[in-house]
């Protein structure tokens, strides 16, 4: 048996999305900025494309930039924002501790540049509090960046309240919007958001296409230099087949939200309680606002990798954490963010389950996560430690 439980990472392709795309590929696949008929017919499918997706986010579909994906829409949402309030005497922006990378990076290189950046702390439930963000806010702030719901421990932020803060202030709120999409209902005018970046390959749509939306009046920085294309904010021949069959995919995904959120929910308790019942674990992030399909443990006394790699021989495509930092030796700056010391985070484990797992599935995962904790701990000196009272257990 093969379970695939790491969908926070990639999501296979939807059949729906793979027959969007094949007509784009097969037949017509002009270039969209061609002025005869047979270029006009892939004009025609691009902003098809785009008027499906921004009635899923409800935004008009001028707002929307396709991209390669949501670490480039993050990085143009980001920096963006900040040379507007550069151009205004505002260098002051707002962020978590526990962002993707695709930001925390792209904050960094705004320091070089002069730039301050507020890292707000996270509280043990994984959740930011939009007073929080009310209280960090500055005459000179010119962006507040908090992503919708964390990659790595699934935690739902409460945009909308934070979204209201910052438009009651005047400041640009973006929010990385790549778990939520597909998953979580999103109204970006209803929720103040001024800037939101997704990807399809979240969603059962195909990789390297993402986009950003843009509220009308929120001007664009061009990352990449060339051509006219997206309206000047992106240089380049765009994708087609992704395109469509990325608003495919997420018009499929929005029409039947409700029901696989509510399916995927139970399945996701079950699996909690079943990985609860290890001694000495600890559910990362609260237990219920939480995407549907996310779950996120440490348990002490083992170390994450090991446990990826029996898993793996079980026939299990897990994680520890971001794929973004899957090479990295680093504990997950998400898990010490929340509170977590090094030594409980080395010991994560990120299981991501999806609308097509099984009752059957969430069965096999949680004897088999039970029988590899068990076996790495009898063969740690760390646990024989902990078990003997040498060193004091932290969970």
């Amino acid at each position: 048996m093969m379970i695939y439980a790491d969908n926070a990472a990639t999501t296979k392709m939807s059949r729906t999305a793979i027959a969007a795309m094949l007509p784009y590929m097969e037949e017509s696949y002009g270039n969209p900025s061609s002025l005869y008929a047979f270029g006009q017919q892939a004009r025609e499918a691009l902003e098809e494309a785009r008027s499906r997706i921004a009635a899923c986010l409800g935004c008009e579909p001028r707002e929307l930039t396709f991209t390669s994906g949501g670490s480039e829409a993050d990085n143009q949402a980001i920096l963006s924002a900040a040379h507007l309030g550069g151009r205004q005497g505002k260098r002051h922006i707002i962020s978590t501790a526990f962002e993707h990378h695709a930001v925390l990076h792209t904050l960094d290189r705004l320091k070089k540049e002069d730039f301050q950046i507020t890292l707000l702390d996270v509280h043990e439930d994984g959740i930011v509090a939009a007073e929080q963000v009310r209280r960090a806010l500055r005459p000179d702030t010119c962006l507040v960046t908090v992503m919708y719901a964390n990659n790595e421990i699934g935690t739902i932020q409460p945009v909308g309240g934070i979204g209201a803060v910052c438009r009651e202030a005047g400041v640009l709120f973006h929010t990385d919007a790549v778990q939520a999409a597909g998953h979580l209902p999103i109204d970006v005018t209803a929720q103040n958001i001024d800037l939101l970046s997704l990807s399809a390959h979240k969603f059962h749509g195909p990789k390297g296409v993402g986009a950003l939306y843009a509220r009308h009046g929120v001007a664009l920085s061009s990352l990449i230099e060339g051509g006219a294309q997206e309206r000047g904010r992106r240089a380049g021949t765009e994708n087609i087949p992704a395109a469509a069959g990325m608003a495919a995919a997420l018009a499929d995904a929005c029409e039947h939200l409700k029901e696989n959120a509510a399916r995927t929910t139970v399945l996701r308790d079950r699996l909690i309680a079943g990985l609860s019942k290890i001694p000495h674990a600890v559910l990362n992030g609260d237990a219920k606002n939480r995407l549907p399909g996310n779950v996120n443990f440490c348990f002490e006394g083992i170390e994450g990798e090991s446990l990826l790699l029996l898993l793996d021989d079980k026939g299990i495509c897990a994680s520890s954490g971001s794929a973004c930092t899957s090479g990295s030796l680093d504990p997950s700056h998400v898990l010490l963010a929340i509170g977590r010391p090094h030594e409980i985070a080395h010991g994560s484990l990120r299981l991501t389950i999806g609308e097509e797992t099984t009752e059957e599935e969430i069965n096999y995962l949680i004897a088999a996560v039970q029988d590899a904790v068990a076996y790495l701990r009898s063969i740690s000196p760390v646990w024989r430690d902990l078990e003997r009272g040498k060193t004091p257990h932290i969970i």
